[in-house]
């Protein structure tokens, strides 16, 4: 999509007339989108002239009209995680059990309070069918990432995501009960000290991991705190079936490198560009994934590509003994 490289790029689009919706809205035509903006005043006076988008310093990107120079509109990273999600018409209204979300962005897993395994859950009261494959993504975040994909495979596997912000869990399954989802379930969990049991105990088998931008934890001594540490690496490629899958990305270099050595170390897991030589799979020169291969990016990736970062992907397949 045009909008998702707008980042990256000049973009050129039709400027409508009238800004009678929230936000944005593609039109039927493929040549051209009619862009509407949050303020219903962030528009150009000149009915059909062209729209650049630019780079803006202030966590969004300018819009401004080539007949007349005016800045139209600002475009944001939550209105791009809309966009992207768009499919799913998540309701911004949440229970009162659940209450308001403000987000924590750092948590300390080493704490005392996160320090004890998370209790299995009963799988057959979780999932319809607890036998088949289970796709688990290792700090899921706010949960829409899994939502879109249990949405499109509701029948082929079930999805658990696991995340140690309790208040996004909450909010994570009200929506699965929203979306009517028998597939889909969100556990609060600390990964370092739960994966273990919970996948010993899941009756199907494991057919992809994903840990997808996870917490930097950039100093040094805090760098015990990251998610991929050798316990759970091993855990996961233990229990990992025969072409299972493993997908790890970051936008932090140093971080994607550490998870890179941690999995490369590993003899059974082989990278897919080894295995799939098409075009889904292709590599720059340092290894990286040119393109993310699932089809939908995660709040984290849409917004710092917005703010111009690289994102440094790979996927691994666990191979036959």
């Amino acid at each position: 999509m045009a909008l998702q490289r707008a980042s990256r790029e000049i973009l050129r689009f039709r400027c409508s007339s009238s800004f009678p919706g929230p936000f944005f809205k593609t039109s039927s035509s493929p040549s051209f989108c009619h862009l509407y903006f949050r303020n219903p005043r962030h528009r150009c006076h000149y009915p059909m002239c062209v729209i650049d988008f630019r780079r803006w310093n202030h966590g969004g990107i300018r819009t401004l009209c080539s007949a007349c120079s005016r800045v139209v509109g600002i475009v944001r990273s939550p209105d791009l995680v809309d966009l992207e999600y768009a499919d799913l018409n998540l309701s911004r209204k949440v229970s009162a059990e659940v209450g308001h979300i403000r987000i924590r962005q750092h948590v300390n897993p080493l704490s005392s309070a996160f320090s004890v395994p998370s209790e299995v859950p009963e799988w057959n009261l979780v999932f319809n069918d607890p036998t088949l494959p289970l796709v688990v993504d290792i700090g899921c975040g706010s949960g829409r990432f899994i939502l879109w994909l249990a949405k499109r495979h509701s029948s082929l596997k079930n999805y658990l995501g696991l995340e140690i912000r309790q208040k996004l869990v909450k909010r994570a399954n009200f929506w699965v009960k929203e979306l009517a989802l028998h597939n889909t379930y969100f556990l609060f969990a600390n990964a370092t000290v739960s994966l273990q049991q919970l996948l010993s105990s899941y009756p199907g088998p494991l057919v992809s991991v994903f840990i997808l931008c996870p917490d930097p934890h950039f100093k040094r001594r805090h760098k015990k705190r990251r998610v991929v540490q050798e316990p759970v690496v091993y855990t996961i490629v233990n229990y990992l079936t025969t072409g299972g899958q493993v997908f790890v990305q970051s936008d932090v270099l140093e971080v994607a490198l550490d998870m890179r050595n941690q999995f490369d170390a590993l003899s059974d897991l082989q990278h897919m560009d080894a295995v799939d030589c098409s075009t889904s799979y292709n590599c720059d020169e340092d290894g990286w994934l040119l393109r993310n291969p699932l089809g939908i990016r995660t709040e984290r990736e849409i917004h710092a590509e917005l703010e111009g970062a690289k994102i440094y992907r790979r996927m691994y397949q666990k191979a036959p003994r």
